[in-house]
């Protein structure tokens, strides 16, 4: 096989990969739209959150860290992971490499607020909430999976020059 013929089989496995990466970055942003509003929903109706695992749902999403200027931390958690799903979609559709930069800004500003978050949980709280863990995951699935498609982007420029 000429290298040629090599470099372009590489090149449509690591499109491959990297299509296969962003599917699952589009259900991991899902997943989290999905959590982000439940929350945000029982915010507002004041329902109970169901919590059977551990105890400290309660705790957690009502205390004084669960709302910003009036806004709970759920729905700008629910904008959040609409937000990064919109840029992976447009990524996706168009290959541009400016799109994966801002994401990558983005879910590394999510990942750094899901730290302290957590730390406020488990270091001030003492109590811990299953879903607010859970957007902790997939944030931090969301900076991993960006961090990577951005630098498998620059290998694939600097491959290609």
């Amino acid at each position: 096989m000429s290298s040629g013929m090599l470099s372009k089989t590489l090149s449509m496995q690591r499109d491959k990969d990297n299509k296969a990466l962003i599917i699952l970055l589009l259900i991991v942003s899902l997943l989290g739209f999905a959590d982000a509003t439940y929350l945000t929903a029982e915010h507002y109706v004041g329902g109970t959150i169901a919590c059977s695992i551990f105890h400290g749902c309660e705790e957690v999403t009502n205390s004084q860290y669960s709302v910003i200027l009036g806004v709970p931390l759920a729905l700008l958690g629910a904008l959040y992971y609409f937000a990064v799903f919109i840029m992976f979609i447009i990524y996706s559709d168009s290959r541009r490499i400016g799109f994966i930069k801002l994401a990558m800004a983005v879910t590394s500003l999510g990942f750094l607020l899901s730290l302290v978050l957590v730390y406020i949980q488990l270091g001030v709280l003492h109590a811990i909430c299953p879903y607010c863990m859970s957007s902790a995951l997939f944030s931090t699935l969301l900076f991993i999976g960006s961090w990577y498609l951005l630098s498998a982007n620059r290998k694939r420029s600097q491959a290609l020059t």
